[in-house]
Parts: structure tokens; sequence; C-alpha cells
């Protein structure tokens, strides 16, 4: 392959459930892969479905045909590779194409709630300067016509004017370089990953991406418990997964917790990863044979959350953004309609 890049959510979401339909009806995957050859309509589906073709119909594992690719991220070649041990690779299947669905719906809420204050911004940081570069020395024309000029407030816009005017394209070299930052961060490995890091700290957004963080950790506990490894190795794999230093730092303690002995409700609730009711429907869940099940409902209900601080952000800033804006606007032209109301009652 020429494009080492790894595969997107969603793209890796298509793949897994064509995939998980075909092994479930009893296809093998080199027929699998034929029948998906014949079906891809660009060149980099072709050449990657191929590459998959090639390495089966050597008489390989999928796993290590997927491997071969370097597309995949090491998480599902995990889960296949246990998959394919325990004869479950339908299933492994399945639940891959709904983590990384889910994966999907959380990274596109995330920008959602991050681009929205970002174009708003702009819009605000644009009207402004439309204002005090163009508008303000329309008005300083009027009030020298009138024999008058301008002071205090206005006074100050119109100089910050002129010298937006005067040194116009280094802001517009600034603007270049933030757009640039912007998109470094936002489609960038190294810049996601920055990006993240961030976020996961600063406190506006702290509790979103501890939500964020808990449901990732219930579903990709589901998905390794369903496909029958055991929870040690779970909570390794899961702690590469999360995406938050504070989650991994919950995960290694709840490790040790089990090390000494403790249930893995136990553990879960003395190292804070879930509160005390969804500990409790855990060790339910292990005691009634339903752990996937009752992992996979409580990653619904974080994501539920996630969703609604989502809307609760959104909610907030929209109104927010609005009034700073119109208050600034307002401000900027009270301090020369003022005045030239003034001058204009005094020549009457």
């Amino acid at each position: 392959m020429k494009d080492k890049k790894l595969l997107s959510n969603e793209e890796i979401t298509s793949f897994c459930s064509q995939i998980a339909m075909l092994f479930q009806a009893g296809i093998t995957p080199v027929e699998s892969m034929n029948i998906m050859l014949s079906d891809a309509k660009s060149d980099a589906g072709k050449e990657l479905i191929t590459a998959i073709l090639e390495v089966c119909m050597q008489g390989e594992p999928f796993y290590k045909a997927l491997e071969s690719t370097h597309v995949f991220p090491d998480y599902v070649i995990h889960m296949l590779a246990l998959g394919e041990e325990s004869g479950n690779l339908d299933v492994c299947m399945l639940n891959l194409a709904n983590y990384y669905e889910k994966e999907e719906n959380i990274a596109v809420s995330i920008k959602s709630a991050v681009t929205y204050p970002f174009i708003m911004i702009a819009m605000m940081a644009v009207i402004i300067f439309v204002l005090i570069s163009k508008v303000m020395p329309i008005f300083n024309q009027v009030f020298i016509e009138l024999g008058s000029e301008m002071s205090g407030f206005s006074a100050s816009l119109l100089r910050l004017g002129n010298n937006l005017n005067r040194y116009s394209i280094v802001f517009l070299v600034l603007i270049a370089l933030l757009v640039l930052v912007y998109l470094a961060a936002t489609r960038t490995q190294s810049g996601k990953r920055l990006t993240n890091r961030f976020l996961n700290v600063f406190p506006l957004t702290k509790h979103f991406y501890e939500s964020v963080a808990c449901e990732r950790f219930a579903s990709g506990m589901a998905l390794t418990m369903s496909s029958g490894m055991d929870t040690y190795s779970s909570l390794d794999m899961v702690s590469n997964l999360v995406g938050n230093k504070a989650m991994q730092e919950k995960i290694a303690l709840c490790k040790e917790a089990i090390e000494k002995g403790d249930s893995f409700s136990e553990a879960l609730s003395s190292s804070q990863i879930f509160s005390n009711l969804y500990s409790q429907m855990v060790g339910i869940g292990f005691r009634s044979g339903n752990i996937d099940t009752v992992l996979r409902k409580i990653a619904d209900s974080y994501e539920k959350e996630t969703d609604r601080r989502i809307q609760t952000i959104i909610s907030i800033l929209e109104p927010t953004l609005v009034i700073i804006l119109s208050v600034i606007v307002g401000m900027i032209l009270l301090s020369v309609i003022m005045p030239l109301m003034g001058i204009m009652s005094s020549i009457g």
C-alpha cells in the first residue's frame, strides 16, 4: 500500500459491517474479499481489498491480511486475532463496526461543539474589523466637516482602525497562520493529540472529555469481554484507546486492585472509573453472565450524557456570543452617534 494513513472511523465501520454480514452468511474470507472487490468503486478501495485478498489466498489468517496493509488500528488487529482464536470472527467484526460507529459519532459531536464557537468568533472579528477600519473613518470625516473631532472611546477606536489599515498585511498573515494552526490541530494526527491533550485539562471541556473517556472505556470493555478476553487483558488493551490521561491512571489503579484480589466491580468503584451504581451493575452482570450487555448499556448512558453536554455547551455559547457581538457593535455605534447627535442638536 502506498498510502499508510490509518483508515477513518467511518471507513472502518463500513468495512467491518460489510465483512460481518458476509461472515455471518458463512462466506469465507477469500470469497468475501472477491465479492467486495467486485463492488469497490474507488481505486484506493480496490487496492486495499486486493492487498487483503492476496494475503488471504496464501492461507494466512484474516487478521494477518489486515495487518499487512498497515491501515487498520492495532485495536482492530488484536480484536480480530482474538475473534479467530475463539471462533467468533463474525461477532467480533460486528462489534467492531458498532464500536467505531460510536467513535465516529463522538468525533462528529466534538467537532460540532468546537467548530461552532470558532465560526462565531471569526464572524465577530470580521464585523468589528469592518466597523473600526472602514465605518469609523467615515464618521470621523462627518465630524471634521461639522467642525469637531472624535474624542474618548471613539477616538481610540479610530486610531485602532487606522493601525489595522496601515498594518493590514501583517494582520492578514496572522489570520492565515491562525487558520493553518487550526487545520494542523484538526487534520493531522500530532495536532489532534495535542488538541485532545489540551481539551482534556481545559476547565470548560474537562468534564465533557471525562464522559467521552468513560463511554470509550465501557464500549471497549464490552467488545473485548464479549470476544472472550479476560478482564486484566481487556483493561490493558482499552487503556490505549480512551485517549485520556486521567482515565488511564484510573485504569492502572483498577488493575492494581484486581491484583490485590478485588472483584472487577469493586476495582471499578475504588478506582472511581464508574459510580457505585454502575459498578454494582457490572457486578450483577458478571454474576448473571451478561457483562457485555451491561457494559454496552453503560456506554449508551455515557453517550447520551455526552450528547446532552454538547447540546448544553452549544445552547449556552450561541446566545452568549450573539449578546457579546451585539454589545460590542452597540458600543462602537453609540460612541459616534451620541456625540454626533449632540453636535447636530447644538447646530439646530
